[in-house]
């Protein structure tokens, strides 16, 4: 790094990044091997197949979980209750937490959570409380997991299908995509009344930037950005 901080980073063994430290350039791979990425976190990245996708969709060395989730999953319309319920159960594990860890444990929390079956879930225990916490392959969170558990109880008691009351709050599709991450909220008014209609039927860890988050992943909004290119219309 220069003295005065402005000037770039290099890695002088060839492996690492070019890092533009004052934010406005790219990082280049010298190795050829990972994507060339706006620092300002704000613009689109160019991974090494020459696809261009949001710039949060960057993975390490040899992984491909960020980038493959990104491709396939991430904005794509989710249904089914239990498997709406599972994105609602993992949006609130995330909390406080970086997505790429709750995607790196989500077959362990699938395997300690039965698959997401709602009704399973409903009836678990203290013992099933104890035995989650002392699993290393998830996250090890009292008040998360009991939230979990609560919320499996409350969507038995919701007189409509959990899939339904969710998409009932998804906005108009927008006449287009964003430019930068820097023009996506983290909160609508469509979330946060998403939030407070769950609440109001006892749903613990869903406030309104966890249920816009919710909307993103499951399809109800589309937040790629206009230079993306995953495809949302077919």
């Amino acid at each position: 790094m220069t003295a005065d901080g402005q000037g770039p980073v290099v890695d002088t063994d060839g492996q690492g990044p070019v890092v533009d430290t004052d934010g406005q350039g790219p990082v280049v791979d010298t190795d050829g091997q990972g994507p060339v990425v706006d620092t300002d976190g704000q613009g689109p990245v160019t991974d090494t197949d020459d696809r261009v996708r949001c710039p949060w969709a960057v993975d390490g060395p040899g992984s491909s979980l960020y980038r493959d989730y990104h491709d396939y999953e991430w904005g794509r319309p989710l249904h089914g209750r239990d498997e709406m319920f599972e994105r609602l159960s993992l949006e609130a594990f995330q909390s406080g937490l970086s997505w790429l860890t709750i995607l790196r444990k989500r077959e362990a929390f699938r395997a300690a959570f039965h698959g997401f079956d709602v009704e399973a879930v409903a009836h678990f225990t203290e013992a099933d409380v104890e035995r989650l916490l002392a699993d290393s392959g998830i996250v090890r969170n009292r008040r998360k997991i009991e939230a979990v558990i609560a919320n499996a109880r409350a969507v038995l008691e919701l007189s409509t299908d959990l899939d339904e009351l969710l998409w009932s709050f998804a906005p108009p599709r927008r006449a287009r995509r964003s430019v930068t991450v820097e023009e996506i909220p983290a909160v609508t008014p469509e979330s946060t009344a998403m939030a407070r209609e769950l609440k109001r039927h006892g749903f613990r860890f869903v406030g309104p930037t966890t249920a816009y988050a919710l909307m993103q992943a499951t399809g109800m909004v589309d937040d790629h950005l206009e230079s993306c290119w995953v495809s949302l219309d077919s």
